[in-house]
């Protein structure tokens, strides 16, 4: 039995200690916004955070990260309302969409870090893959998102 905390919540799966954390979220405890893409961890699009950091799921046995946060795109907001989703609809990033919510959550990672990146900070941060070549728009979002974040710690709008 692997107890592991997902999105502040306990879970109690009983899989192999060498499987991917990808196909535990999916198929043990139904969390699908985590998706599948090169098997390899070259991609992104299963990335996820453990304790605050991306990780690449589909390269993780779940035996390493028992003890450990685990944050899927589900886990970040329940309605859409995080400042990195807000910058994303904002700044229609998503064409196909199948890649954005390990982009999403790689760009919380990033600032949170670096809470007002540079644009260079933000290609060196940002190694997820979109075949639909969405990157300026990514790189406009997180400059939102640091704005939106500002906006809610301050309570005024951000100036930029």
């Amino acid at each position: 039995m692997n107890k592991l905390l997902i999105n502040g919540v306990h879970h109690d799966v009983e899989v192999e200690a060498d499987t991917p954390l990808l196909w535990v979220l999916r198929d043990a405890a139904g969390l699908t916004g985590t998706k599948y893409g090169c098997g390899i961890g070259a991609c992104g699009a299963c990335t996820v955070l453990l304790d605050g950091e991306p990780a690449r799921s589909c390269l993780l046995p779940v035996s390493a990260v028992v003890g450990k946060a685990v944050t899927t795109i589900e886990g970040l907001s329940a309605d859409r309302s995080h400042p990195v989703q807000q910058a994303w609809i904002a700044e229609s990033v998503p064409q196909c969409g199948y890649c954005q919510s390990g982009m999403i959550l790689a760009a919380v990672s990033l600032l949170r870090k670096t809470p007002h990146p540079t644009d260079a900070q933000i290609d060196g941060a940002m190694t997820n893959l979109c075949r639909c070549g969405t990157y300026n728009r990514v790189r406009k979002a997180i400059h939102r998102a640091a704005g939106q974040a500002a906006d809610m710690a301050t309570g005024h709008p951000a100036t930029t």
